[in-house]
């Protein structure tokens, strides 16, 4: 059974497999936002979209807070940060691996001739 910390990862990487989440994060990057300034550039139903940001806030990606009559949602990015370790431990072992690939390729050409 995955532990805590996978099953976190994996719904960080399923909430960015989506180009309206990504394109949330991308805009929280640059600072808070309340939703009707995030909805804005995306072409679809308030309530669609707040299952968008529903999904971002259940895995950690962003918070929420009432201000007023608004609500305004704040990137956090220690998810971000564990999926970010993740991407780079899977690229070290590919390095790794075409290296090891590389190095045996050579080793069969040097001994073909």
């Amino acid at each position: 059974m995955p532990n805590q910390q996978q099953m976190q990862l994996d719904r960080v990487f399923h909430a960015l497999g989506d180009p309206t989440r990504r394109a949330v994060i991308r805009r929280l990057g640059q600072g808070p936002a309340a939703v009707g300034e995030l909805a804005q550039p995306h072409k679809m139903a308030l309530p669609s979209f707040m299952q968008h940001l529903a999904a971002l806030e259940k895995c950690g990606l962003v918070t929420s807070r009432k201000e007023g009559r608004s609500r305004i949602y704040r990137l956090q990015p220690k998810p971000l940060e564990a999926a970010e370790t993740w991407m780079s431990e899977q690229r070290a072992l590919w390095e790794a691996r075409l290296d090891q690939l590389d190095d045996y390729l050579l080793q069969m050409k040097e001994s073909e001739t």
